[in-house]
């Protein structure tokens, strides 16, 4: 599975850009390019904030990290945030963006852009006008506004490329999804929808490994991968945990230099030999007993 790295409005582009109180010293990488070199990461999940002039100059820093650390078949999709009320103004700050000339190889490389109008208004009927008669725009997916069981259904019919998968937003909606996805795409290969792999801060021991699981029942090959780098891997879970996670996950999860186990990537990517092996995606269930006599 391709981690999809997840580059936060706020997150420091390089080593320079972390003040030293802020410097976390935990033995991971903190910076993009730290975590760019560290993990082998090749996808990236890019976040803006909806302002030209902030998003562009971020951009184009980004794009200078990536191309310098990133190896040479690396991607991105762009996460928008809910920043737009108006369709025809997402179309006009894009149609800028993508203008710009330092920008337009970085922008080859785009998979999708994810969720850019805000949920209040991302699947009304007028949207649907805007999509259709926008012929050169981006594959764009919506994420936020996947809140019912038709709302995909209702998104593709507007114009939209696809929808995400969270196992948050219900397994068997996403498995609903997926098939009728394959369906649209069977009948009319000439379009090809999407359904993404996204993550709301999935972490260890349990989340993370289903969450995987689920995206490879569907097919999904690359996953937005967030807290694998907010977090100081099961560092918060007792040993006992920690020791059962590295003894039958060990293609998952690899000891750092503090001892405690983090999510591990061999040239970006996370092994999934363990999962596919296990029940439900994971081996070795914890139990509340482990957690008895843990201190705060």
């Amino acid at each position: 599975m391709i981690a999809r790295h997840t580059i936060g409005l706020s997150d420091p582009l390089t080593h320079t850009d972390i003040p030293d109180e802020e410097r976390l010293n935990d033995g991971l990488p903190q910076s993009l390019e730290e975590c760019t070199d560290t993990y082998g990461l090749k996808h990236f999940k890019v976040k803006i904030c909806g302002d030209i002039r902030i998003d562009s100059e971020r951009l184009a820093k980004i794009s200078n990290v990536l191309n310098t650390n990133a190896p040479s078949d690396f991607a991105f999709s762009l996460d928008g945030n809910e920043q737009f009320v108006d369709p025809a103004a997402f179309r006009g700050f894009w149609e800028e963006l993508n203008s710009q000339s330092n920008l337009k190889s970085f922008f080859k490389r785009l998979l999708f852009v994810e969720q850019p109008l805000h949920r209040d208004v991302a699947l009304n009927e007028d949207i649907g006008e805007v999509l259709h008669a926008w012929t050169d725009r981006p594959s764009i997916i919506i994420d936020e506004s996947d809140g019912d069981l038709d709302s995909a259904r209702k998104a593709i019919q507007l114009g939209y490329d696809g929808t995400s998968h969270k196992n948050c937003k219900g397994v068997f909606k996403s498995i609903s999804n997926f098939l009728m996805i394959q369906k649209l795409n069977q009948d009319c290969p000439s379009r090809l929808l999407i359904q993404s792999g996204e993550d709301l801060c999935n972490q260890g021991p349990v989340s993370i490994m289903q969450d995987l699981c689920v995206a490879a029942s569907l097919g999904i090959q690359s996953v937005e991968r967030n807290g694998h780098h907010y977090c100081a891997g099961l560092s918060a879970h007792p040993v006992s945990v920690q020791h059962e996670m590295l003894r039958h996950h060990p293609d998952v999860y690899a000891p750092t230099k503090k001892g405690w186990p983090s999510l591990a990537m061999d040239h970006g990517c996370i092994s999934m030999r363990s999962i596919n092996a296990s029940p439900f995606g994971i081996q070795c269930m914890p139990t509340l007993s482990d957690y008895e006599n843990v201190q705060s």
